[in-house]
């Protein structure tokens, strides 16, 4: 996120129209810049980071908005996003990171996920203890794997 209001902030995401990536005349995939959804007061009201013009606000005028506002005269972030371990007011990113209404902010798959009513978990990866399809692909191999391949004896094919 920006310090200062930006027309220009967002994230760029490649256009998929039908299932297909759509391409500009030069032949690159086209991107288009999607917004940051609102977050929440604690009272539970939106609170929307763009103002009526679609500009992105920036984290100064969002702490302030949000009461904050020694939290507004921190520097934007630390060197390289590294902040102090168990630092929770060091830079105006980390104040906001621990904001409830971030914190809580699943992912785009989890969001999905909750509006059809499924909980997502992520899992380490390849993790035979955690992940059910390691289990599963442990059992298959069990069973259709178990005896080594040995050479077969070759016959001779009769063609008509």
């Amino acid at each position: 996120m920006t310090k200062n209001p930006s027309t220009t902030f967002g994230v760029k995401i490649t256009v998929i129209e039908n299932g297909k990536i759509r391409y500009t005349s030069d032949g690159k995939p086209k991107k288009k810049k999607i917004p940051m959804a609102p977050g929440k007061f604690a009272e539970g009201q939106p609170h929307d980071f763009y103002d009526g013009n679609g500009v992105f606000k920036g984290m100064t005028k969002i702490l302030q908005e949000r009461g904050l506002t020694e939290e507004a005269k921190l520097k934007a972030e630390c060197k390289s996003f590294k902040c102090p371990e168990g630092a929770s007011h060091c830079c105006q990113h980390c104040v906001l990171y621990n904001q409830l209404d971030f914190a809580e902010q699943g992912s785009g798959l989890e969001i999905l996920g909750w509006d059809f009513g499924f909980e997502v978990i992520f899992l380490p990866k390849f993790h035979c203890e955690l992940n059910f399809i390691e289990q599963c692909w442990g059992h298959t191999k069990r069973m259709y794997c178990q005896y080594p391949v040995t050479s077969r004896k070759k016959t001779s094919r009769k063609t008509f």
